[in-house]
């Protein structure tokens, strides 16, 4: 609906605010984080385990589910990065499919965030080197959302193979997409999704799918039963 909302907008009055100053400015903040937080995931117990929480943290930058992206909020989010108890749970699940598997889908979502998804998708390569690793971003500029120049300008082309949802969509609407996209969605062995959008869009449709996400709005908060910023990570098992 988003989408079908911004093409009337278009239509009508032009086109909508451009983040292409923001989504530079949160790649760039995170980019600077990159070698610090690059080193306490190396020195953690279980590396992989602290990455993926750091992608989390990452959903924060989401100017589309969030009234207001404070910088200051966001990098004191890092003062916690162990994982919980029920994190656990469903991570035990997620090495398994890993180690199972051959093919591995990321769900990317926004600016920022990307420079994180990148040091979780190191560590996935280094305890699962057999992997094959695509990333799915956003066709056209939508929000802050990554596009393939964001992905590129954050490095994470170095680590995994990107592919576009084909549209400007903070989504993942598998008719709309290309060929390749709906390709690797349909054959991948381990997808995991990062954000509301790709949750919201991509949950109860047939698939297996690991949700990373922190709740930011009242519909996820409600829905989960947590707090604000409570960081999810979700596994839906129904089968494709």
């Amino acid at each position: 609906m988003v989408y079908l909302f911004n093409q009337v907008h278009e239509k009508f009055f032009g086109c909508g605010a451009d983040y292409t100053d923001i989504k530079k400015q949160y790649n760039d903040l995170v980019l600077g984080m990159e070698d610090i937080l690059q080193e306490e995931i190396e020195q953690a117990e279980d590396p992989l385990a602290k990455a993926l929480v750091m992608a989390r943290l990452g959903n924060y930058i989401d100017f589309g589910a969030m009234n207001h992206v404070d910088r200051d909020e966001f990098l004191s989010l890092f003062a916690d990065t162990e994982m919980r108890e029920d994190d656990r749970r469903t991570y035990q699940s997620f090495l398994k499919a890993c180690a199972a598997g051959k093919s591995f889908l990321l769900l990317c979502d926004n600016c920022g965030e990307i420079v994180l998804d990148k040091l979780m998708v190191m560590q996935v390569k280094k305890r699962f080197p057999h992997l094959r690793i695509k990333a799915l971003v956003r066709g056209k500029n939508v929000l802050n959302d990554a596009t393939p120049e964001d992905a590129a300008y954050a490095g994470l082309t170095d680590v995994a193979e990107i592919l576009s949802n084909g549209e400007a969509i903070a989504g993942t609407i598998y008719d709309m997409m290309p060929a390749d996209a709906r390709k690797a969605l349909d054959e991948s062995d381990v997808i995991l999704s990062k954000g509301q959008g790709n949750y919201e869009s991509l949950s109860g449709q047939g698939y297996h799918v690991f949700y990373e996400f922190l709740c930011k709005c009242d519909l996820f908060t409600s829905r989960f039963g947590v707090p604000r910023l409570t960081g999810m990570f979700v596994e839906e098992t129904v089968g494709k």
